[in-house]
């Protein structure tokens, strides 16, 4: 069949396969003439032009008598009257065609062929056949739609209409009209029956509504955005079969979720009409994978063979969309699978130099985390681990055998397989991570980066290798670092960090406008920092063979520089009760080496701790390091190996258990005000964006509406809520709102440069009253000022069911609260508050002065205060 379709400029052309130039012609017999040729690029020549005399919507046929068929010579006049009585209405489309054609030549065979005494008419059959084709995909399509409808109702619904569509396809001749009518049939008793089986299931759960079947609805996407091969558009929940389109080509498909039956159903359309339904059991889906790029993107990751599988992307109408799609699939594998999601997981941390010697046969020390410091019970170090992350300085291994190394280490103390996800090598220095085989699903979004730091920063003796990536809803950042070596080089070490932190390029590409320490729920920062100890070489043997270390750790330069500000802002560090880790004697742990022999002279290296393990968090999430120490048996280096292990609490895929909500439950992220300090000499105007996961995109603010300055590097900026923009989450479970988190950054309107950013919890937000908030402002790694607020996250009372936690007991923690009966604001060292902070930061005196009254009103005091997570 060829279709000739009129074009914007009533053109006709014969219908093409995309990429052919059609050709056109001002009219039918025109186009005719033409392809009544022989090779034209139709199968079959044209014969003639069949002009319609009316459009379809002013005609009526309904005293119309249709034009006597040709007669051949072997038809008899009795037949052909007989046929074309006046009670015949003609035919539209196609159909008048072919009942021509069978008319004109095989009708005279089925006569012949009944004179000799057969029972059936084989060309009628075949003509009615070729007539009904298209009936058929369409009482397919409507069947599979309204059985999907019916098991939403009804999960003990019969699979009899799809087994029937399966023979069908595979049957054919004689038995296809009875097929048809077999179809007809039990469309007929599904009209009739599925009224009464939503009324009925609509009565039984009036009050909670929630459905265990979902459909997608898909419109091309421009190819260049997305991946050709599987690339989907525009995904609308609906209880309704619907159409989707794959880039490329012109196939139609639909998306089915069965959460009792345990599938996920992809049906692809064909030409014909025809539909082939690809269906992939709750095992078979091995991950979801949402895009940070685009809010309503889907990734769905579906197992072929053992060991091999298939990545399949989706665009939904809205995040939201999304969100509720995610939330049916992990339904549906929460109901048949055996494995829970886990809330939260056990991390282990190494970092060593080692010196460029290969590593001993043995390192079940670092491994198991045995050695000096806080170590791990005996009882608890050989439970393996979820995820190691293990970062070398001068290993001059290659990658492939340090891994193998590694995972050969792990198997032998565990007894597991672990799996690597990452490993980044920037030339002798190296991050590896491996996790257990049941996590390797869990993770997403794998990205890796290294900084160059050395000489001229052109240099890779000297930088810093990162990793990060997605554990179900969390994430996570790991950089291993090596720093400027030499005991006078802090400044230099400083900026190396600076450098690193601004120009390390990992997690959500979204979040450029904040440095990596506030991109991931979790950042852990390690490796050989090299700072050292300001101390006399004698006073620090001392104290370490009296094993008395706070002296020492209170002249540690990381310490101080932190207490500066000027490094590790907001990172926190383990106690260090171990010995400094740098410089020993290869060979022994007894002797510290603390001279050098260089071409420069003798250089002296005081023993330090070198080697270091920092994290940093989101607020209100919990992370316990349980061990913190060095080995003491591993003696290949003059570095001894550090060991951190932590205990992390993450997300995963969120499942209501009040159903999919009603428009009525939404929450809202409300702010009455906002007032910040900024560190500025300029008196632009400013505004602030918003971001969070849990919003569809990011919000602004309308610029600030109040201003002042009574510091000429310091200007104060505030909104009201006219200002500010109320914040739709895209799911409103209090359960899912308490895991989120908003990040801020106080933009200026003249260059939209960032001037500081923090993050919220919103755990601490919710509630029916306004709650208040303050925290500091930073900007590529430095502190910039501070923000306060009073704001609060309203969740509709049907969506405020929670469930306890693994991590979910008592625990202190440190919050800032704003006290208007408190008249002054306690000075606290290095804040906002404290005019030895501007002296530090180079204002003049008199400034520091003014500064120190401006700012009390504004900082809050601090207190300590239990929650229950519960």
């Amino acid at each position: 069949t060829y279709r000739i379709l009129p074009d914007e400029e009533n053109f006709l052309a014969v219908q093409t396969s995309q990429g052919v130039q059609p050709k056109r012609f001002k009219t039918l017999p025109e186009l005719i003439q033409l392809y009544l040729q022989p090779s034209q690029g139709l199968v079959t020549t044209l014969l003639f032009p069949v002009e319609r005399e009316e459009t379809t919507e002013d005609r009526d046929y309904s005293d119309e008598k249709p034009p006597l068929p040709p007669r051949t010579a072997s038809t008899s006049s009795s037949a052909g009257s007989a046929l074309v009585s006046p009670d015949t209405v003609t035919a539209s489309n196609g159909l008048s065609t072919i009942s021509h054609e069978y008319l004109k030549s095989s009708y005279a065979l089925d006569l012949e062929a009944v004179k000799q005494g057969a029972n059936s008419l084989p060309h009628l059959n075949k003509t009615l056949e070729a007539s009904c084709k298209r009936l058929h995909g369409e009482v397919d399509k409507v069947l599979c739609g309204l059985e999907i409808l019916s098991k939403v109702f009804d999960q003990q619904s019969a699979s009899m209409v799809s087994r029937m569509i399966q023979q069908t396809v595979s049957q054919g001749g004689d038995q296809e009209l009875e097929h048809l009518v077999t179809k007809l049939a039990i469309l007929k008793d599904l009209l009739s029956s599925i009224e009464k089986k939503v009324h009925t299931h609509t009565q039984l759960n009036a009050s909670d509504v929630s459905f265990d079947s979902t459909h997608a609805i898909l419109e091309p996407k421009n190819h260049w955005l997305l991946p050709n091969f599987c690339t989907l558009k525009h995904v609308k929940l609906d209880v309704y079969l619907a159409d989707l389109t794959k880039i490329g080509k012109s196939q139609k498909y639909s998306l089915s979720v069965d959460v009792e039956g345990g599938k996920l159903v992809v049906m692809k359309k064909m030409k014909d009409a025809q539909e082939d339904w690809n269906t992939f059991t709750h095992d078979k889906i091995r991950q979801l994978i949402k895009s940070q790029r685009v809010q309503n993107k889907l990734g769905i990751v579906f197992e072929k063979e053992k060991d091999k599988s298939q990545r399949k992307d989706f665009i939904f109408a809205s995040a939201k969309k999304r969100e509720a799609f995610c939330q049916l699939l992990q339904l549906m594998k929460n109901k048949h699978s055996n494995q829970d999601e886990p809330d939260m997981i056990s991390i282990f941390i190494g970092t060593w130099n080692m010196g460029s010697v290969p590593a001993p046969k043995s390192m079940g020390s670092w491994i198991l985390s045995r050695g000096l410091g806080k170590t791990l019970d005996e009882m608890a170090v050989t439970i393996p681990h979820d995820i190691y992350v293990l970062g070398t300085q001068e290993n001059s291994v290659c990658d492939k055998e340090w891994v193998e190394t590694l995972r050969c280490a792990l198997k032998d103390y565990t007894e597991i397989d672990y799996k690597p996800i990452a490993v980044q090598t920037l030339w002798n220095i190296k991050i590896v991570v491996l996790v257990k085989a049941e996590h390797e699903n869990r993770i997403s979004h794998v990205g890796m980066s290294s900084v160059k730091t050395g000489i001229a920063n052109t240099l890779g003796n000297k930088g810093a290798v990162g990793v990060s990536f997605m554990f179900n809803g969390t994430s996570f950042g790991f950089v291993n670092c090596h720093l400027t070596s030499g005991n006078e080089k802090i400044h230099r070490r400083n900026q190396n960090y600076l450098d690193i932190l601004r120009q390390l390029s990992l997690g959500d590409k979204q979040l450029n406008s904040f440095d990596i320490s506030l991109r991931f729920t979790h950042l852990f920062w390690f490796g050989d920092l090299n700072y050292r100890l300001d101390m006399d070489i004698q006073e620090i043997l001392n104290y370490i063979n009296r094993k008395e270390f706070e002296p020492l750790l209170k002249v540690d330069q990381l310490n101080l520089e932190r207490e500066k500000n000027k490094v590790f802002l907001r990172f926190a560090e383990e106690e260090i009760t171990y010995p400094p880790t740098y410089r020993y004697e290869r060979g022994s742990r007894d002797t510290y080496v603390w001279q050098k022999q260089k071409a420069t002279g003798m250089r002296t290296n005081v023993p330090s701790w070198c080697d270091r393990i920092l994290w940093k968090s989101y607020p209100e999430t919990h992370i316990v390091c349980n061990s913190y120490g060095c080995t003491d048996d591993i003696v290949t280096s003059d570095h001894s190996p550090v060991f951190g292990t932590f205990e992390v609490g993450v997300t995963s895929q969120f499942v209501s258990k009040k159903g999919l909500p009603k428009s009525s439950e939404q929450a809202y992220i409300e702010f009455e005000n906002i007032e910040a300090i900024v560190k500025t000499a300029s008196r632009t105007k400013f505004f602030i964006e918003f971001y969070s996961t849990c919003l569809e995109e990011f919000k602004k603010s309308y610029e600030n509406d109040t201003q002042s300055s009574d510091n000429v590097n310091f200007l104060r900026v505030g909104w009201t809520s006219k200002q500010l923009t109320t914040l739709k989450p895209i799911l409103s479970d209090i359960e899912y709102l308490q895991d989120q988190h908003l990040l801020l950054t106080v933009k200026s309107l003249d260059g939209y440069e960032s001037y500081g950013e923090c993050v919220l919890a919103l755990k601490s937000m919710i509630g029916s009253t306004t709650q208040q908030f303050h925290t500091y402002l930073s900007h590529r790694g430095e502190e910039t000022g501070n923000i306060r607020g009073s704001m609060r996250v309203r969740v509709p009372s049907e969506r405020m069911g929670t469930r306890e936690r693994l991590y979910g007991t008592l625990y202190t923690e440190t919050i800032f609260v704003l006290d208007p009966f408190e008249g002054d604001a306690t000075t606290c060292k290095n804040s906002f508050n404290n005019p030895a902070y501007y002296i530090l930061e180079g204002v003049p005196n008199q400034s520091a002065a003014l500064a120190s009254d401006m700012l009390p009103t504004l900082l809050p005091s601090m207190f300590t205060r239990t929650r229950n997570l519960t």
